[in-house]
């Protein structure tokens, strides 16, 4: 079991560094795109601490 957490808290921590990446990237962000990017942010990181909360049990 802990192989396929590890394995998704890496994935979402990939995911999290592209939203990174493409935020810090671009200079001609709208409102709208920081909002989206900000939200989709949120998921990930509360997914990558519930996982951090699994893999510690």
């Amino acid at each position: 079991m802990k192989d396929k957490i590890e394995t998704t808290l890496e994935y979402y921590q990939t995911k999290e560094r592209q939203i990174l990446d493409a935020v810090n990237s671009n200079s001609k962000l709208t409102a709208e795109d920081i909002i989206h990017y900000g939200e989709e942010m949120a998921i990930i990181v509360y997914k990558i601490t519930a996982l951090e909360i699994a893999k510690e049990n």
